[in-house]
């Protein structure tokens, strides 16, 4: 019984998976499709967030690329239409925003981490490395006495 209900589970789980939205539009050409297919893959869904609106099931996806197929009809070049859905949805939209004053911190922000964080390690190495030859090895005369009053109670 506990194979049927996971069984049961399993194929309702894929089912919900493998409804994807199809959209069935009519190109003049191949490229207009090509452009079609560039556009929608470089554009993030603006609700799934980590997801391109080519394979977004989002309703908010759907209406972009039926927009993105409007505005290819009335033939407006790919600029514009990315231009457009920035202005609509700001700079989020973009899997690669352009560099500006409000994304370059996006852009350089890792670097200067990796760079500040690679400059921590390079001092606490040179301190330790100092600190290391200001201590010396040698014993003062005590600390030779003691040792060999030790070594000797240890060879009787």
């Amino acid at each position: 019984m506990k194979r049927w209900i996971t069984a049961a589970l399993l194929t309702l789980g894929l089912a919900t998976v493998a409804h994807a939205a199809i959209d069935a539009y009519e190109f003049r050409d191949d490229a207009e499709r090509a452009r079609y297919a560039e556009l929608t893959k470089e554009l993030r869904c603006p609700k799934c967030q980590n997801q391109d609106i080519a394979d977004s099931n989002a309703p908010i996806a759907a209406d972009l690329r039926k927009e993105i197929f409007r505005m290819l009809g009335e033939g407006q070049s790919n600029q514009q239409i990315i231009d457009f859905m920035v202005d609509r949805y700001g700079d989020f939209v973009r899997y690669k925003p352009a560099l500006n004053s409000s994304t370059w911190l996006l852009w350089f922000g890792p670097a200067g981490l990796l760079i500040g964080g690679l400059l921590v390690i390079g001092v606490i190495v040179v301190r330790r490395r100092g600190q290391g030859r200001n201590k010396s090895d040698a014993l003062s005369d005590e600390e030779r006495q003691r040792l060999a009053h030790l070594l000797d109670k240890n060879r009787e």
